[in-house]
């Protein structure tokens, strides 16, 4: 069966910051009542789009890993993306990765359209608001819906378990959650 909301952690570090923020997300997804799954890009080879133009039938021409989180998130209602910031920017795998998605689903079947979500970025000083602009476009420009939320998804951490101490950080993500949730509850009505 599949999961309501897909939960994509760009991390290379299973059991760093950004998991554990979406390991935090993921709780509160599930206390409104909604199924998650998260896929981990960490160990994983995410090629770049190439544009070859083959995806128009539903699947990536690629030969990697991603052609089977592609085939989860087609299933799901809802799809949160969360990343470190590395030199101001997501993670390069993160960027490849919602790159074919995107161009898979254009080039087929929308099949991102109308499903809720939006990115969640976690780093030790800066580049939040710029990797945040970064993946709302990908998010805005499949036809997504994207709840805000108290604040900018952002959480500052650099060790593992420091994120879960900002504690604006925290509750923004945890708020984002509970709207993802309801949006999606409404939308089934």
């Amino acid at each position: 069966m599949a999961a309501d909301v897909l939960l994509l952690c760009g991390s290379p570090r299973p059991g760093g910051n950004t998991a554990q923020v979406l390991r935090a997300c993921r709780e509160v997804l599930e206390r409104e009542g909604l199924t998650t799954e998260t896929v981990s890009l960490a160990g994983t080879r995410i090629l770049s789009c190439t544009a070859c133009g083959l995806c128009s039938g539903g699947e990536c021409a690629l030969d990697d890993d991603l052609g089977e989180i592609i085939e989860r998130l087609r299933e799901a209602d809802g799809f949160i993306v969360g990343t470190p910031v590395y030199f101001g920017t997501a993670r390069g795998d993160v960027t490849s990765a919602l790159q074919r998605i995107g161009m898979v689903s254009t080039a087929s079947d929308s099949f991102l359209s109308r499903k809720v979500g939006g990115p969640i970025v976690v780093a030790r000083r800066g580049g939040h608001t710029a990797t945040i602009q970064e993946l709302l476009m990908f998010f805005l420009m499949n036809d997504m819906i994207v709840p805000g939320s108290t604040y900018w998804n952002m959480v500052f951490g650099r060790e593992p378990g420091e994120a879960l101490n900002d504690e604006e950080g925290m509750r923004t993500v945890r708020r984002f959650a509970e709207n993802v949730a309801f949006l999606i509850t409404k939308l089934r009505r």
